[in-house]
């Protein structure tokens, strides 16, 4: 396998996988978040409010969605601050340790992936998905993200934040990572959008030098810096001044002074 291409972000590693390593990359992601999420004493907390609302939720004002999808929502808090623009709620979620029985004034449907990433909905069934922190959990991407498309009804929303860096050498153990996530390099997104019927509304790159202000930050306050709204309004311009100097797997620390997550609200066209 040639990994100079994985790693300088021209292709996606995983992205082209058969049904067998498909199958093996599941099995070992299934419960990982989970169990990754219950060591740190996370699994109750849902430090992103502040940072959806910032970026993604202030589009969606005044806009009542009949039909919602959560893509690896677990509990579904992400949707806490728009529950009530909300009819109906499914969210697509692996893991049985993470279900909501109620959230706000709605019961969720709960429904499990299929193996090929293929998601078990007709055409144009929903007005409103987003997918948090998922997809680069996923190993064939691409097709993921055609589906979550495919379902979404013209005119309908789709947000997704994700980390656009490596996250370091999937081939080897990282402290506090899964075995097989990795971040996606930009490019793959805009090459699905672009085949596919949707226009982007907005695009912000985020979290530069995050893990060092953030442990900086919770060292002093005892809470998470993505709760400061004037943090995020600092990082929103840090990240558009040094978004120049991505790079997929940095080599070294000069390299890491870049945002290492993106967040899209795009729209399908009518």
């Amino acid at each position: 396998m040639e990994w100079k291409e994985y790693f300088s972000g021209k292709k996606l590693y995983g992205d082209d996988f058969t049904l067998k390593q498909i199958k093996q990359w599941y099995d070992e992601e299934e419960d990982a978040y989970a169990n990754l999420a219950k060591l740190n004493g996370e699994e109750d907390e849902y430090i992103y409010h502040e940072l959806n609302k910032f970026y993604a939720f202030n589009k969606l004002k005044g806009h009542y969605f009949k039909n919602a999808l959560g893509f690896g929502s677990a509990y579904g808090h992400e949707f806490i601050p728009i529950i009530d623009q909300i009819g109906h709620l499914t969210i697509i979620e692996p893991s049985e340790k993470l279900k909501s029985e109620v959230i706000g004034h709605l019961k969720p449907l709960y429904v499990k992936p299929e193996l090929s990433g293929k998601i078990p909905f007709e055409s144009n069934t929903f007005d409103l998905i987003t997918c948090f922190g998922v997809l680069h959990h996923i190993c064939n991407v691409s097709f993921v993200l055609t589906e979550l498309i495919r379902v979404l009804a013209p005119g309908g929303y789709l947000i997704i934040r994700e980390p656009i860096i490596s996250m370091g050498d999937w081939r080897f153990p990282r402290p506090g990572l899964t075995k097989n996530e990795r971040g996606i390099p930009g490019h793959i997104f805009l090459e699905v959008f672009k085949a596919n019927e949707v226009e982007i509304i907005s695009k912000h790159y985020m979290l530069t030098l995050h893990y060092q202000f953030s442990t900086m930050y919770y060292r002093l306050f005892k809470r998470s810096i993505l709760k400061n709204r004037i943090y995020l309004i600092f990082d929103k311009y840090l990240s558009l001044f040094t978004r120049w100097n991505l790079h997929y797997h940095a080599q070294n620390r000069w390299q890491r002074i870049a945002p290492n997550n993106i967040m899209f609200v795009v729209r399908k066209k009518l």
